[in-house]
């Protein structure tokens, strides 16, 4: 069986999410807007690591800004774009993942070093979840899946109790397509805790590592344009 390239996303977000959570004192870097729950606990309780989340959607959003249009100016056919942007997330990724190795254990919550890792990895997902929604747009969301798993249980429910809109064939099928990227995303959150405590930041390689390996994956007929 082929890896599947929205499936490698799902993963790989899954894995950068919980990988900058641990090491980068409480940062999202792939779910940004999660840091203002953070930003409140660490106002509510006096701790330190405000900058990065501060600074993390407002970069996440230049960094889509950016790329839209770069997109629109330079016109490129969308198989070639969409490479060019696995290729960009890939080098954000291998610098983040440089810096981390480079500098360590992050002991200063606000300092340069876990600022400069936690952004590059924030570009990085931005540029995901741009890629994403301009040439991959049928497949399920890659780094949030609270939207899939309510319409998983959805469709379980309309299965369970027999009434649905939908046959039967097509709600099991809808399942197995929206169930792949959450198990994906899970399985990268695990593995991420589990290299964390094994490899520390050195863990940072795998994603760079996959990254690479999804510049070259075959594309969705649909993104090949």
């Amino acid at each position: 069986m082929r890896p599947n390239l929205p499936t490698l996303l799902s993963f790989n977000a899954g894995y950068v999410d919980t990988a900058g959570f641990l090491a980068l004192h409480g940062l999202f870097t792939a779910h940004v807007t999660g840091n203002f729950v953070m930003i409140g606990q660490a106002l509510a309780h006096g701790s330190e690591s405000l900058v990065a989340k501060l600074l993390a959607l407002p970069t996440f959003c230049v960094a889509v800004v950016v790329l839209q249009y770069l997109s629109l100016r330079i016109a490129a056919p969308p198989a070639r774009a969409l490479r060019a942007m696995l290729l960009a997330k890939f080098l954000f990724l291998t610098a983040a993942a440089g810096c981390a190795i480079y500098y360590g254990g992050f002991a200063d919550a606000d300092g340069l070093p876990l600022v400069l890792t936690g952004m590059l990895l924030v570009i990085a997902m931005a540029i995901q979840n741009a890629a994403h929604r301009l040439h991959l747009a049928s497949a399920p969301p890659s780094t949030l899946m609270t939207g899939t798993t309510t319409q998983i249980m959805l469709d379980l429910a309309g299965l369970l109790y027999g009434k649905t809109q939908d046959k039967p064939e097509a709600i099991k099928a809808r399942l197995i397509r929206l169930s792949v990227p959450v198990l994906a995303f899970a399985l990268g959150c695990g593995l991420a805790a589990l290299l964390f405590v094994l490899l520390g930041m050195w863990c940072f390689a795998l994603p760079a590592a996959l990254a690479a390996g999804g510049v070259f994956l075959p594309l969705p007929e649909k993104a090949q344009g």
